[in-house]
């Protein structure tokens, strides 16, 4: 059994942080660019040009790339031939304290009754998977709230279908506007149940942007909804055009016979997203 030391965690986690911040993944770059490229509408175009120069002077400056430094959200998969010395909860929670603190981020989490600002942005919001093997792989995902607040979950019955899940979807985006700061990412889930399907639609941002589903029937109902969502014409920050969502990423599970869970949890253009195996 491999052993690790919770120091170890905190400081990649602290990293991790950090460098979510200030970089922007080469998968997220590249949808931004090719979506400038195809883009028809001249405002729509000039905003994409400005959203790819903002990232690259976070980059080369190491400053945020957007003021709303968000929400830690991990995604933590621990083997289960791995042991932890130290507290690996605690260590989670000071690498993002530390992130934050040391990295000049905004710290946006606060009480939700007294709104009391802790001060620090934690908590963060922790999610622990056991698997096989002796590694720990951390996915960091902060989200801010323009994008987070425009999320939204339904329990259908069986018989809205198909159909009525690509409505739900679509009425739910079109009904954001610019408030996630389009182009955004769309993740959806499927199945489940009421917490399962919030977790799924989170977990498929976690995708490298535009990666389909190895399911073929999945993948056709992703291309299907970016389809009919672009079609709508809100465009780049809602100033119209052709790329209102780069991509729509959808994860399923079985659910009951008598119900239909949707959830919708909405990413920013500023698709911040940094994972480590330890």
């Amino acid at each position: 059994m491999r052993e690790i030391d919770s120091n170890e965690i905190r400081q990649a986690v602290r990293d991790l942080a950090i460098a979510a911040a200030y970089d922007l993944e080469p998968d997220i770059l590249d949808a931004l660019v090719a979506a400038r490229d195809r883009e028809t509408g001249e405002l729509a175009g000039n905003i994409l040009d400005l959203l790819l120069t903002n990232a690259d002077i976070a980059s080369r400056e190491r400053i945020p790339v957007c003021q709303d430094t968000g929400t830690g959200i991990l995604f933590l998969e621990l083997g289960q031939d791995l042991h932890i010395l130290g507290d690996l909860y605690e260590a989670v929670q000071e690498g993002v304290r530390l992130g934050y603190e040391e990295g000049y981020l905004r710290k946006s989490v606060c009480d939700p009754l007294t709104r009391i600002n802790t001060g620090t942005n934690t908590p963060a919001v922790v999610h622990l998977e056991l698997v096989a093997g002796d590694r720990l792989t951390i996915r960091f995902l902060p989200k801010g709230c323009g994008s987070e607040n425009m999320s939204s979950l339904v329990m259908l019955p069986p018989a809205a279908g198909t159909e009525g899940m690509v409505r739900y979807v679509i009425e739910k985006v079109v009904a954001a506007g610019p408030n996630p700061c389009p182009p955004m990412i769309v993740g959806v889930g499927l199945g489940g149940s009421f917490e399962m399907a919030a977790l799924l639609a989170k977990k498929a941002l976690l995708r490298p942007v535009g990666e389909i589903s190895a399911r073929p029937d999945v993948a056709a109902l992703e291309e299907r909804l970016l389809r009919e969502i672009n079609a709508q014409g809100q465009g780049v920050h809602g100033f119209g055009g052709i790329t209102t969502a780069l991509a729509v990423q959808m994860e399923v599970f079985p659910c009951h016979i008598a119900s239909l869970p949707v959830a919708i949890n909405i990413q920013c253009h500023a698709h911040r997203h940094k994972e480590i195996v330890l």
